[in-house]
């Protein structure tokens, strides 16, 4: 079993930050939900996102993918990690509370570990993976409460919505490794975003019109914040922290969003989550913090000492 890296004071400091970033991103985009579309949200999340990674990686002058094989690896990666699970959590938000969106946002960690162990041998379902995605599974039962779907409403098929979106970030992980292995993240990200992006522009057009920049003040600054800061400045601050902490501390990240969002849902538009969604979201933490490993390993080791004599 592989050891986490320890985290660095630096590393640490921008882990929160990206938590501070993401944990944000759910109120600007409900936001400016208030007056766009969930599909128009989501063609500026992608179309201005998609320019500021460019300009990154012409600055750096990265090369530029020419293979038609790579270009429909972005396709499918814009697709799976950005147009569907964008677009149902965005109109998810519609309905349910921007802190109980991030809850079930976290359960994303739980369908990853479901996909690559279906997909890669080398993934392959242990014990302890199955007690944290068993655990986690559980979690997001309580936070969905199961009473919720005895009459079902159009609350229950939003908390539907934003699942599923976190059963297409897995797809789209498994994608990634199958068709973008070996590209610098900074072009991946460009690419993945200039995928999803000739999907979204004609499609939040055809359905909800043209897009415009005739909007209020506050929903252009919430446009800009979950585009240029959540979404593209956000990509190349994961790719930082991944290669200082490594990808297991990065399931921190999952644990700090969640709150981050929880309290500023409450406290910009006066959201009261139920005692469910809380009570779930510490179930839910409990299952990520096993399957992260250091609680796990802490308690093979303490068992191995304890059988060592003397």
């Amino acid at each position: 079993m592989m050891l986490q890296k320890s985290l660095s004071g630096r590393a640490w400091a921008e882990l929160i930050l990206l938590a501070l970033i993401w944990g944000g991103s759910f109120l600007s985009i409900r936001i400016a939900l208030d007056e766009v579309g969930p599909l128009t949200s989501v063609a500026h999340r992608t179309g201005w996102a998609m320019i500021a990674l460019w300009a990154v990686v012409l600055a750096m002058r990265l090369p530029v993918p020419r293979s038609p094989r790579i270009w429909l690896g972005f396709l499918g990666m814009g697709m799976l990690n950005n147009v569907i699970p964008f677009a149902l959590m965005a109109w998810g938000q519609l309905h349910i509370e921007t802190g109980l969106t991030s809850i079930l946002n976290a359960s994303t960690a739980i369908f990853g570990v479901l996909a690559a162990a279906f997909f890669f041998a080398d993934e392959r379902m242990t014990l302890r993976k199955g007690v944290g995605v068993s655990i986690g599974f559980l979690g997001v039962a309580t936070a969905i409460g199961l009473e919720n779907f005895r009459n079902f409403d159009i609350n229950s098929l939003a908390q539907l919505a934003v699942i599923a979106g976190t059963i297409s970030y897995a797809c789209a992980g498994v994608w990634a490794r199958k068709f973008l292995g070996g590209l610098p993240p900074e072009v991946a990200a460009a690419g993945m975003l200039t995928g999803s992006t000739l999907i979204t522009i004609p499609l939040a057009w055809s359905v909800e019109g043209p897009l415009t920049l005739a909007l209020q003040a506050d929903t252009i600054l919430a446009i800009a914040y979950y585009a240029l800061i959540a979404t593209g400045g956000a990509y190349l601050l994961y790719y930082r922290v991944l290669a200082m902490a490594g990808s297991g501390n990065l399931m921190l990240v999952t644990l700090l969003v969640a709150p981050v969002a929880i309290t500023l849902g409450a406290l910009v538009r006066n959201e009261a989550l139920s005692t469910n969604a809380l009570i779930g979201f510490g179930i839910l933490a409990v299952g990520l913090v096993i399957l992260d490993g250091r609680i796990w390993m802490w308690m093979r080791r303490s068992v191995d000492r304890a059988k060592t004599p003397g």
